[in-house]
């Protein structure tokens, strides 16, 4: 039976809810609050250390506190800090970043600096939706409703996160993609995801369903849609349905030729702002050996590599291997996982890790410790499992610096940027 409840709310949690205590101590977590604020919330899942609630009225606002400039963000999931000014959004991630260290990898840190994304809003060159086919022949596309992952909340071009660009070509091919979606791969749920460049041309990368619908008919309705992917199931390759084979970006100092599901990251400015950080932090590498895993298209590697670094890039992905070898011929690069490839790969002077937010396999943290090179440089997108990775580490590797950047404003999400040297040489 669901009960109300009074709370203060002392800080944000690392899924962007408010987090307070019940009378009996157990820890409740609250969408849309601010620490500061004491407020009035029914519980709606109640387990025996913790408690979700949902917010009900606010007894006494935080400062912090603002109207959320988007018109969805009372029902959708996919933003969860839009309801608190820029700088307080930034100190509730310094503050997630240096618990999750402390709690889960036992260091004693203080929160760290957080740099700020150039652009609060319109960040995003990538933005994957959901669409739901619905038996009355109705189609949902969007995000998840808050607090109900199983339901799609319709969300259209006013959306306030994609570049201005991508925010077009979702509302042109809403528009195109015809009845019941017919145009696009038939199924119930499909994942859609849009690519913007630079130059603000778009490609669209359809994952599950089946056949190719008609794809061929969204390029001359799109106006900047330059090509369809297709991948049926995660283990398979993206199949072109329509279009250019490859998308031309620039990216920052480099020139790049993307197809399919290739990573970038999704806020280019910041992005920017951490590489070049990335790259101050690695500092004089001419004669290293550098192993860059996780390498993805390899921008480390190439900058690195025109360093004088003698690199090796460790990459699963093979169209992203792909374009790493055309942008830097002078490293090495490797198809494979890194917890198959890195042993090979040691020893080292220097090791840079961006992991998926599963973090570094267990396998890898072991070759490191085996051989453990001079420095590592860790790009994490969860404290959580960054934590986890340093107390793992924490053997042969001591903490030297931390820096956060804001990739993803509006949302609790952060990514921080390590550098470890090895303790035992």
């Amino acid at each position: 039976m669901s009960r109300t409840i009074e709370l203060e709310i002392e800080a944000i949690g690392a899924g962007g809810a408010g987090v307070g205590r019940d009378a009996d101590g157990r820890v409740v977590f609250v969408q849309r609050t601010a620490p500061g604020e004491t407020v009035r919330a029914t519980v709606v899942e109640h387990k025996a250390r913790w408690a979700r609630a949902e917010l009900v009225s606010i007894s006494r606002p935080a400062p912090e506190r603002r109207d959320a400039p988007c018109r969805f963000y009372d029902r959708c999931g996919g933003c969860t800090l839009e309801h608190l000014h820029y700088p307080a959004q930034l100190a509730a991630k310094a503050r997630i970043v240096a618990d999750a260290l402390s709690r889960i990898g036992g260091l004693d840190v203080a929160p760290p600096e957080v740099v700020a994304s150039p652009t609060e809003f319109q960040y995003r060159n990538r933005v994957s939706f959901t669409l739901a086919r619905l038996r009355d022949g109705r189609v949902l596309a969007g995000f998840h409703e808050l607090g109900r992952p199983d339901r799609v909340l319709d969300i259209d071009e006013t959306c306030l996160v994609p570049e201005a660009p991508v925010a077009e070509a979702w509302g042109a091919l809403r528009r195109a993609w015809g009845r019941n979606a017919a145009r696009l791969p038939s199924g119930d749920r499909l994942r859609l995801t849009l690519r913007g460049t630079a130059a603000g041309r778009t490609a669209l990368l359809v994952q599950g369903g089946f056949g190719p619908g008609h794809a061929d008919e969204l390029l001359p309705r799109v106006p900047t849609l330059d090509a369809v992917w297709h991948q049926p199931r995660p283990e398979l390759e993206p199949r072109l349905l329509a279009g250019q084979e490859r998308l031309a970006e620039s990216w920052c100092d480099e020139e790049l030729s993307l197809g399919g599901a290739i990573f970038l990251q999704v806020n280019r400015a910041a992005a920017a702002l951490l590489e070049e950080h990335v790259m101050a932090v690695a500092g004089d590498v001419s004669g290293s050996t550098v192993v860059d895993a996780y390498c993805g298209v390899g921008l480390h590697a190439r900058r690195l590599a025109r360093r004088g670094a003698r690199v090796t890039g460790i990459e699963l992905d093979p169209q992203a291997v792909r374009e790493a070898r055309r942008g830097a011929p002078s490293a090495h690069f490797v198809t494979a996982t890194v917890e198959g490839a890195l042993a090979d790969a040691l020893p080292a002077d220097l090791v840079v890790l961006n992991p998926p937010r599963a973090g570094v396999a267990p396998e890898a943290v072991d070759s490191l410790l085996a051989q453990p090179p001079a420095r590592l440089i860790y790009i994490s997108c969860d404290p959580a499992t960054l934590a986890r990775d340093l107390k793992r580490l924490a053997p042969q590797f001591d903490l030297s610096s931390i820096r956060c950047f804001d990739l993803f404003p509006q949302t609790s999400h952060v990514e921080t940027v390590v550098e470890l040297v090895c303790c035992t040489t």
